[in-house]
C-alpha cells in the first residue's frame, strides 16, 4: 500500500482578510467614539494601513481589525502589526499578513515531528510548505494533534490529506 500524506502549510486567504477590513472600516465609520479623530483603514499596496489622530485611538482600529480578523477565522499568528509610528499630526500602524513557512519554521515543524511524533513518519520540506508521510493514517492524524497542541508561533493549516 502507498504511502499516505498530507502538507503543512500557512496561508491566509486574501478574500477573508478583504472582508474583514471592510467590516472594520465600516464599524469606525459608524462608531461615536471614531468620530472627527480621522481613524481609518485601507490597503496600502499589499500592507494595511491604520491612521487615527492620537496613539490609543490607533491602537482601537487595529484592536477592531483583529476582531472581526477572529471572526472570519484567521488566525491571529499570520498578522503581523508594527508599533504605532508618529506621522505629522497623527499616527499609522502598518501590518501585514505572512504567508508561507519560512525554513527555519519548517525545520522546526520537522524536528517537533521527528522527536515528539510516532515512529516511521516522515517530513520533508518542499518550498514554503511541508510534505509530512506515514504507512499509517492514524499516525499522521496524531502529528496533526500534536502540532494543533504545540503553541508556535505562526499559523498552520493541513491539507491534501491523502
Amino acid at each position: 500500500m502507498a504511502d499516505s500524506s498530507f502538507d503543512i502549510v500557512s496561508k491566509v486567504e486574501r478574500q477573508e482578510v478583504d472582508n474583514a477590513l471592510n467590516q472594520a472600516a465600516k464599524e469606525i465609520s459608524q462608531r461615536y467614539d471614531f468620530k472627527g479623530v480621522g481613524a481609518s483603514i485601507e490597503w496600502s499596496g499589499e500592507k494595511i494601513e491604520m491612521r487615527a489622530n492620537a496613539e490609543e485611538r490607533v491602537k482601537a482600529v487595529l484592536d477592531i481589525f483583529q476582531s472581526k480578523l477572529v471572526k472570519r477565522g484567521i488566525s491571529l499568528k499570520a498578522l503581523d502589526a508594527g508599533e504605532p509610528q508618529a506621522s505629522g499630526k497623527e499616527y499609522k500602524i502598518f501590518a501585514s499578513m505572512e504567508e508561507g513557512i519560512s525554513q527555519d519554521n519548517a525545520k522546526k515543524v520537522a524536528k517537533i515531528i521527528r522527536d515528539e511524533g510516532p515512529k516511521g513518519v516522515k517530513a520533508q520540506v518542499q518550498g514554503d510548505e511541508l510534505r509530512v508521510s506515514s504507512k499509517s493514517r492514524d499516525d499522521l492524524q496524531a502529528v496533526q494533534q500534536l502540532l494543533k497542541g504545540k503553541d508556535l508561533d505562526f499559523a498552520l493549516q493541513f491539507v491534501n490529506y491523502r
